[in-house]
């Protein structure tokens, strides 16, 4: 799931300034589990935009935003969409661009992405994943220290970490101590004996 947060509205308003006629476009998905999105944001964010003197042509809730296959999918949701001059879109980044492929007005973003998580007994779970195409959580006990770590380090807590706290943000847990209780419990230790290449993070743009 992605883990989305709300702009402000003045900075909305903001990115929103010399645009009238608004076109304002959920996310039922990811954004609405987030409340940054989902029906009742949108109904609100309209009504403050209206209350800021913006005109609101309508709205729209898509199962996914990030998965919207044409413009006309729009148009069948809601026709008023032809109206807007710009689109208000409550979604991840993803959304935000697919939006802006398929329409020919400018797209603002209402939300900020910020990372790949997810929703366990109702908790939310920020950077599970860092999505680098390189999938090793089973050395990890299903853990990922390239998302959850800071300092993205792979073969054992850093120098700094103190009393299972990380070094970086003493709030938080230290990765690695997390991966040495789950690697315990299933009896894995020996996969704390393996040295972990560094992944390679440079793109070839060769092809």
């Amino acid at each position: 799931m992605i883990i989305s947060s709300s702009k402000s509205f003045d900075e909305i308003l903001e990115s929103l300034k010399g645009e009238n006629n608004i076109f304002v476009i959920g996310c039922d998905v990811c954004a609405a589990k987030m409340h940054t999105g989902g029906e009742p944001e949108v109904k609100d964010m309209c009504a403050r935009l209206e209350k800021a003197g913006k005109n609101v042509v309508g709205w729209a809730l898509p199962i996914g935003t990030c998965s919207i296959h044409s413009y006309d999918s729009l148009v069948e949701k809601n026709t008023n969409i032809k109206k807007a001059d710009a689109i208000l879109v409550m979604a991840c980044g993803s959304g935000t661009s697919i939006i802006a492929k398929l329409v020919d007005v400018s797209v603002y973003p209402a939300n900020n992405t910020d990372s790949l998580g997810g929703i366990y007994q109702g908790n939310v779970f920020h950077a599970q994943c860092a999505m680098c195409g390189n999938c090793t959580i089973a050395d990890f006990g299903g853990i990922c220290p390239t998302a959850q770590c800071p300092k993205g380090l792979l073969n054992g807590p850093c120098g700094g970490s103190m009393g299972g706290k990380c070094e970086v943000n003493s709030d938080m847990d230290c990765v690695w101590e997390l991966i040495y209780q789950r690697l315990e419990k299933l009896g894995r230790l020996d996969l704390l004996e393996k040295v972990i290449e560094p992944k390679d993070n440079v793109e070839d743009n060769s092809v």
